[in-house]
This record gives structure tokens, sequence and C-alpha cells, in this order.
């Protein structure tokens, strides 16, 4: 897993004044030609009043997607030990995410986002799907602390970046912090690959 990932939110009516193919062109294209300002895990072109996107940097993860992949591994074992009703948040989450989900099918991308030019595209949810995931995650939030025991008995922690309950639960919280600034603006959420 030696793929980095970039996370932007956008958008969407910025990127639909072009093509489907030429979406991605666009978003890395603003991205190299601003210089953001970074502001706590953010990056905002013109400021935080940014009218078309933002970069989000997780602290810690050096811009590495192993640390996402490891969150996902690391709840396989965990999530049959957990209260039904945060396992379904979570697993909707994740699997729209970072991880591939229990049966290995998941799709981190929402179909014709960048049409068939999605080529370094490792995720890209749309404004509808933001919502969704931003209210599984505002659902989930408040019992994290219930998976600290499941976590801690049933994850296997061979090496990775994400070996203990609170680094889990703090990227997992920077993903809900993604998601809820993207579903406040009406944006999309774009995960890209270097």
């Amino acid at each position: 897993m030696g793929l980095d990932i970039t996370v932007v939110i956008a958008d969407r009516s910025w990127l639909a004044r072009v093509p489907p193919r030429e979406r991605l062109p666009r978003l890395r294209n603003a991205w190299y030609a601003d210089a953001p300002a970074g502001d706590e895990g953010w990056a905002w072109p013109q400021g935080r009043d940014s009218s078309v996107f933002a970069v989000y940097e997780f602290p810690d993860t050096l811009g590495s997607f192993k640390p996402h992949f490891w969150a996902g591994h690391r709840w396989e074992p965990v999530r049959d030990h957990v209260a039904p009703s945060l396992r379904t948040e979570l697993d909707a989450l994740l699997s729209a995410l970072v991880w591939d989900g229990p049966d290995g099918e998941a799709e981190h991308t929402d179909t014709g986002f960048f049409g068939e030019g999605g080529r370094g595209v490792v995720l890209a949810r749309s404004p509808e799907s933001v919502r969704e995931l931003a209210a599984a995650w505002d659902r989930a939030r408040p019992h994290l602390d219930e998976l600290h025991g499941p976590f801690a008995e049933h994850a296997a922690v061979p090496d990775g970046w994400i070996s203990d309950f609170d680094a889990f639960a703090d990227l997992l919280t920077q993903w809900g912090d993604v998601l809820t600034e993207a579903a406040r603006r009406g944006w999309c959420v774009v995960g890209l690959s270097e």
C-alpha cells in the first residue's frame, strides 16, 4: 500500500461546468495553481471562505493511504463484537470511504462522478452521498467509546499504522470532520491518489 491520498471537498456546480472527463484535471489544476492557506488540517485557497474547494491533510499520515487501509483492516475483526446499530453506521462510513466492506466489494466512487476519466480517484462522493455519510457519522460519533473494549480485545495488531483504538477513533473523527464540512457546504468529497 504505497499509495498516497489527497482528500478534497469541492463545489459540484464548479466541477460540473466542464465535461466529466475534464473534472479531475480541473480539480488538480486548481489545487496546484493556488497557494492554499492551512488551518487545522485544512488547506483553503483564498482562505476559509473558499468558494470552490479545500484540501484536508490528515495529521500524522504524511499523506499516505496506509493508515486509512489499516483502519478498514482493523475494523473487520472488531465489527462482529459491536452493537448492531453502531456496526451499521460504521460499516456504511468505512465502506463508503476506505474499507472494501464485509464482502470485499465496496465501491468508493459514486457512478459517473468523473466519467471514464477517473484514473487517480480513490474515492468520489456526491453531495447527496456526503449528506448521508455525515448523518451516519452524527449517529455513530456519540458511541465511539463503545468500540474501545471490542477494539482492544479483537483487533489484530501486526505492524501497521492503525494499531490502537485511539488512532482508529482519531482517523474516523477526522473523516467525520471532512464529511461534516462538505455536507454543510453541499459539496462533494474526492480522494485523489498521486
